[in-house]
């Protein structure tokens, strides 16, 4: 670790939690996130700081005007662009230490167990049923942890699946819900909520620290400032 690094971590550096082990786990470890929107943004964004080393962002959308209420990422002038790419773009002069890999396209079932199989880990940022099922079959047969998490209106959850042999999305959501009756607004702060604790479990998970969210579902709702950890099992 050179004095740039050790000047750029120094907050982690002084944790005994974290320290020069701790940090140079995260400078090499390597994780996927799908969806660069309102729960991408944060996430991205938080382990680009920490300086986890190598990020792959996934997403087939452009920037729209819609998007800015939310998705803290993007800016006006950038309406129009891919996001994928976008993104890498603001995140490199974040930090110089990670290497981006973009994908602008939909993970399926065609490509999912070659590219996930690249990555340490998997973040579930995208708010589409089909595309989380994809991650949790690619990662439980890989043995991968899915950081899963989910916004609608003014509640989210998040999620830790497939982690050390511990329940599935498939356990929690085994039939695809009536889309027709999903929330289709959000109130723009809550993916920052949801998305900074999706980031923390990446990093714990790195880290090795803490009680990770395998076997349990953190749910929270933003008006009544509530929030409530269920136990799952595998089914």
């Amino acid at each position: 670790m050179d004095y740039s690094q050790k000047e750029r971590y120094n907050r982690h550096l002084i944790l005994p939690q974290i320290g020069k082990v701790g940090q140079e786990k995260l400078l090499i470890a390597s994780v996927l996130v799908v969806g660069a929107g309102g729960l991408g943004a944060p996430v991205l964004q938080y382990l680009t700081a920490a300086g986890v080393g190598t990020i792959g962002i996934m997403d087939a959308d452009t920037v729209s005007l819609s998007n800015l209420q939310r998705q803290v990422l993007y800016r006006e002038h950038q309406v129009g662009a891919e996001k994928a790419r976008t993104a890498k773009e603001t995140l490199v002069q974040l930090n110089g230490d990670v290497t981006f890999h973009t994908y602008p396209f939909f993970l399926d079932n065609e490509n999912s167990a070659e590219i996930i199989s690249q990555y340490d880990m998997v973040v579930g940022a995208t708010d589409n049923y089909d595309s989380r099922q994809c991650i949790d079959t690619a990662t439980r047969q890989l043995g991968k942890p899915f950081i899963h998490g989910a916004i609608g209106e003014f509640q989210g959850q998040v999620s830790v699946f497939n982690y050390n042999g511990g329940p599935s999305f498939s356990d929690l959501f085994p039939d695809k819900p009536d889309e027709s009756n999903l929330p289709k607004g959000v109130m723009g702060v809550l993916p920052g909520i949801i998305g900074s604790l999706q980031a923390c479990e990446v990093l714990k998970i790195i880290l090795g620290q803490g009680n990770v969210l395998s076997g349990k579902l953190l749910t929270y709702n933003a008006l009544e400032a509530d929030m409530n950890i269920f136990n799952l099992t595998k089914t």
